[in-house]
């Protein structure tokens, strides 16, 4: 399930994770404490995410792993 992060103090991270707290891990292995997730929410439709911003700098978002911002798609494990 893909899940858009907001954040304090720092911008929204994109994650597809099993779940929420799984999506928090993340979150975690990916920013190391360097973003702390103040809203998590379900994208259900790609329409959601900013279209001017999000949708073209984003990657896989059907793969489980960060998808936005780009460069921490290493961050998977299953």
């Amino acid at each position: 399930m893909p899940y858009w992060i907001e954040c304090v103090d720092a911008p929204g991270v994109g994650i597809t994770a099993q779940s929420e707290a799984d999506a928090l891990i993340l979150l975690e292995e990916a920013f190391g404490g360097g973003r702390r997730a103040r809203h998590v929410s379900r994208v259900h439709d790609i329409t959601e995410l900013d279209q001017n911003h999000v949708v073209p700098n984003m990657g896989n978002w059907l793969k489980r792993g960060v998808w936005y911002p780009l460069g921490h798609e290493h961050v998977a494990r299953f």
